[in-house]
């Protein structure tokens, strides 16, 4: 339905007969089209979440893999870093979920790179105008620039050592 967010499935001409060698990956990706059943025409699952918007546009969102529980919420953090890279001044952002161990499961944890002044008191103002208070990050980091792994994606496992590693030592200074 409009506005809710949803798994992205692509379609058409240009659809891949499926991933090289491996036929289960194809299997659980590539499925038959539930619009045209019997046809032999499939859908490819990509992993992404999206949602339509009531023009009709299609909003990609981030992984399906990158939804967290914080706080007895289900948050999908692609949501929460598509608002966040829409404030002024933030060039680049990464949202990653770190384990607490305490009754919020899952902290939302935010790293930004933007410009000077460019605050985490500010950012979380900006962001309270478009989410919900469950959904805003607990806890920052500006940085220079984003780590990035061999394919130069963002590096979400070194986002959260960071972030767990900060929060020892803040625990440590009590």
């Amino acid at each position: 339905p409009v506005g809710e967010i949803g798994d992205l499935y692509i379609a058409g001409v240009g659809l891949s007969p499926g991933y090289w060698r491996d036929d289960d990956k194809t299997r659980a990706a590539f499925l038959d089209d539930p619009r045209s059943p019997g046809s032999g025409e499939r859908i490819y699952r990509t992993g992404d979440l999206a949602r339509i918007d009531e023009d009709g546009l299609v909003h990609f969102l981030g992984r399906a893999d990158s939804q967290i529980k914080s706080r007895g919420y289900r948050i999908e953090l692609g949501e929460v870093e598509s608002a966040l890279v829409a404030v002024d001044g933030v060039r680049e952002c990464a949202v990653v979920g770190v384990e607490t161990g305490g009754f919020e499961g899952t902290a939302i944890c935010a790293a930004y790179v933007g410009g000077d002044g460019l605050e985490p008191p500010a950012l979380k103002s900006a962001l309270a105008a478009s989410l919900p208070t469950y959904m805003l990050p607990a806890r920052w980091l500006a940085l220079d620039v984003l780590p990035k792994n061999q394919n130069g994606k963002i590096d979400r496992p070194e986002l959260r050592k960071r972030f767990a590693a900060a929060a020892e030592q803040e625990s440590g200074k009590g």
